[in-house]
């Protein structure tokens, strides 16, 4: 082929990406006209964003989707056809947003033909109490789903990261060899130097002990179940899930609006332990870690993650100095804006700069690095917080 037909082609594929960007409004220029797969794409991709629009009853512009069940479960069909499944997870959100699509999901066919993910699953559950008893069933199936999927990407990580953490912070002072922490034994030994052989002398080993079997730390997972942190709700429940296998750990969760609600006894299965949430309504922070502080026996090996956008509806003051008085009983105290993939989402400014004030960063926490936050709390060690994109 020619280098004229070449750029030809390199053209024209130009013209046909920006015509699909641009939805064919006779202002975008491209005078490109569209067949096949391209056109069933554009429509798809019209009758959400673009030129389907209509003309509503009194001259507003309404989508072309129709919000009736047969024409959108055509279009969710027709979507997971044309595109990845990233992308349609994509559409589905920004059709629920955009039309009010979400009282549709209650019908079991609908929940049947949509891709699902974590915010399928946030906006499922925040449907719950409006959810007629004939399509519980397929919305549990629906997000056990969703939760059997995150736990197979997160569990063995969690599990092996986790472990590693407690075995570190088991120290003991007379270890096996292939047990000694040289980094710490160096430095406890320090003033042993012998300049003339340019060596320390460890007069005193420090190593990692072993986990035993018996619990050796303790979790409070305290979740703010406003409506604005579902997809952490999602995650931090398969997290506490997996924590709770593991026996070493003793595990509580416990979610808050303006009420408490502790869930703890349904953490060996997440799927119960999400239709036992109700996303929406305020919020009660210091409510909630008052419900914490009363259950913490062993305050030097428990750790509690507080995850919350810190918009607090209750008494400030006073959460304040229930997290400093939890802090300075030796509890590993841990602030997340988010536990999600979403990145820093709104949060109480003001709030956050308090708890940094009490060495609490808050900060959001993607999924695949919660683990690592996990053990540097249980290990006392800084917290490996991501740097502000």
């Amino acid at each position: 082929m020619t280098t004229g037909r070449m750029d030809a082609g390199a053209a024209r594929e130009r013209l046909r990406r920006w015509r699909l960007v641009l939805g064919g409004d006779p202002a975008d220029g491209t005078g490109h006209a569209l067949s096949g797969r391209d056109a069933a794409m554009d429509g798809t991709l019209t009758a959400l964003y673009g030129q389907g629009e209509r003309q509503g009853a009194r001259g507003e512009r309404a989508a072309g989707l129709g919000a009736s069940a047969p024409s959108v479960a055509r279009w969710l069909g027709d979507i997971r056809t044309y595109f990845p499944s990233s992308v349609v997870q994509v559409m589905q959100r920004d059709a629920v947003d955009r039309l009010g699509l979400a009282t549709l999901l209650l019908e079991p066919e609908m929940l049947e033909a949509v891709e699902a993910d974590v915010h399928l699953v946030g906006t499922l559950l925040s449907l719950n109490k409006a959810m007629p008893e004939r399509t519980k069933e397929t919305a549990r199936a629906v997000v056990r789903k969703v939760v059997e999927d995150l736990e197979k990407r997160l569990a063995d990580r969690t599990r092996a990261t986790l472990t590693g953490a407690l075995d570190r912070s088991a120290r003991v002072s007379r270890p096996r060899h292939h047990d000694i922490d040289w980094n710490r034994t160096v430095a406890a030994n320090l003033r042993h130097y012998l300049p003339a052989h340019r060596t320390v002398v460890p007069e005193r080993l420090i190593g990692y002990g072993r986990a035993s079997r018996s619990v050796r730390k303790e979790v409070v997972l305290c979740v703010d179940q406003s409506g604005s942190m579902a997809a952490s709700v999602v995650y931090a429940s398969v997290f506490g899930a997996v924590l709770a296998s593991m026996r070493s750990i003793a595990t509580r969760l416990i979610v808050f609006d303006t009420a408490v609600a502790d869930l703890t006894d349904r953490l060996d299965d997440p799927v119960d332990v999400l239709f036992g949430t109700r996303l929406g309504g305020g919020t009660d922070i210091n409510r909630a870690l008052a419900h914490c502080q009363e259950r913490i026996t062993r305050p030097a090996e428990t750790v509690v993650v507080l995850i919350s956008d810190l918009y607090e509806g209750g008494v400030r003051d006073e959460m304040l100095k229930r997290v400093a008085a939890m802090k300075a009983a030796g509890v590993a105290f841990v602030a997340l804006l988010a536990l999600s993939d979403e990145g820093t989402p709104a949060y109480d400014r003001e709030h956050a700069a308090a708890l940094a004030a009490l060495d609490v960063p808050a900060f959001a926490c993607t999924p695949d690095l919660f683990p690592e936050v996990m053990a540097a709390a249980i290990e006392k060690r800084p917290l490996p917080i991501p740097e502000a994109g």
